[in-house]
C-alpha cells in the first residue's frame, strides 16, 4: 500500500513536472515566432542588417515570453513566486541578454562556417539556447516556485527582515 501511494505521488509529479515544461516551451515557441516574423521582416522588408535585426526582435519576443511564463507557464496557485516582481524582471532580463548573445554567436557561426541560410541557422541556434539554457534558468532561478508557501520568505514581496537563525544547527 505504501509503495502504490509513493508511486502515485511519483507518477503525478512527473506528469506536472512535464506539464510545466509543455506550458514553457508552447510560451517559448510563441514568443520565439514573434521573434522570428519580427526578425524576417526586419531583414527581408526594411533591410536591416540580420545581426541587427535579431537583437530587436529578441527583445520583443521576450517580452511576450515573459508575459506568458509569468502569468501561466510557471503560474502556481499552490505557491507563489519565490522572487518579486522587479527580482524576476532583473532575473529574465540577464537571461535573455545572455541568450541574444548566445543565438546571434550561435546563428552566425552556423551561417559562416557551415554555409547555412540565416534563417535555418536562427532556428537551430534558437532550439538549442532555448532546451539547454533557457527553460533551466527561468524554471529554477527566475520563475522559482515556494516549496513552502506560507513562509514569509514566499510569494511577491520582499522580507522585511529575515527570521533568526539562533539556536539551529
Amino acid at each position: 500500500m505504501i509503495k502504490t501511494n509513493k508511486r502515485t505521488k511519483y507518477i503525478e509529479n512527473m506528469f506536472a513536472r512535464l506539464k510545466v515544461f509543455i506550458k514553457a516551451q508552447f510560451s517559448a515557441f510563441t514568443g520565439g515566432m514573434c521573434d522570428y516574423f519580427i526578425m524576417i521582416f526586419l531583414t527581408e522588408l526594411i533591410g536591416v542588417y540580420y545581426v541587427i535585426s535579431i537583437a530587436i526582435s529578441c527583445i520583443l519576443g521576450a517580452i511576450v515570453n515573459f508575459s506568458l511564463n509569468k502569468k501561466w507557464s510557471f503560474y502556481s496557485k499552490e505557491a507563489g513566486y519565490m522572487f518579486s516582481f522587479p527580482q524576476q524582471l532583473w532575473r529574465f532580463v540577464l537571461v535573455v541578454v545572455s541568450s541574444i548573445i548566445l543565438k546571434i554567436a550561435g546563428t552566425y557561426c552556423i551561417t559562416t562556417f557551415a554555409h547555412i541560410d540565416y534563417k535555418v541557422s536562427r532556428i537551430i541556434a534558437d532550439i538549442i539556447v532555448s532546451l539547454c539554457f533557457n527553460y533551466v534558468l527561468q524554471r529554477y532561478w527566475v520563475f522559482r516556485n515556494c516549496i513552502k508557501p506560507t513562509t514569509q520568505w514566499c510569494g511577491n514581496w520582499l522580507p522585511t527582515k529575515r527570521p533568526s537563525t539562533a539556536g539551529r544547527k
